[in-house]
């Protein structure tokens, strides 16, 4: 695969952190995106929205790699909310059950909101 992958992390505010993907999310990739993902559960940040809508391809080792993060946000007190995902992957999550413990959001944006919402009503 050809794909150049990048890891941002556009936007952070108190426990909340979005990291945005983009290219392919595989075997080689998925280590890089658990370990920024751990390190901002360890700066303060546990709750994540992935912001995947820069993803062009995402493998059994993505996959494992999005529940191994949300494991880990679970046991920090966290959350992981997945944003805009691309209708090949979105097929994969319901496929194997995950998007019924995941939840979803068409854009980061509105992930965004949601969870600023529920934090501001909590």
């Amino acid at each position: 695969m050809t794909d150049e992958f990048h890891i941002d992390v556009p936007h952070t505010d108190g426990t909340l952190a979005v990291i945005a993907l983009a290219g392919e999310f595989d075997i080689t990739t998925a280590p890089a995106v658990r370990a920024r993902a751990l390190e901002l559960m360890a700066a303060g940040h546990p709750d994540l929205v992935a912001d995947l809508s820069g993803v062009t391809f995402c493998d059994s080792s993505g996959l494992g790699a999005l529940v191994g993060i949300w494991r880990c946000a679970k046991e920090a007190d966290g959350s992981l909310t997945l944003a805009a995902i691309p209708d090949r992957l979105s097929r994969l999550l319901s496929v194997t059950g995950m998007d019924t413990f995941l939840p979803t959001f068409p854009s980061a944006n509105a992930a965004l909101a949601a969870r600023q919402s529920n934090r501001t009503t909590a």
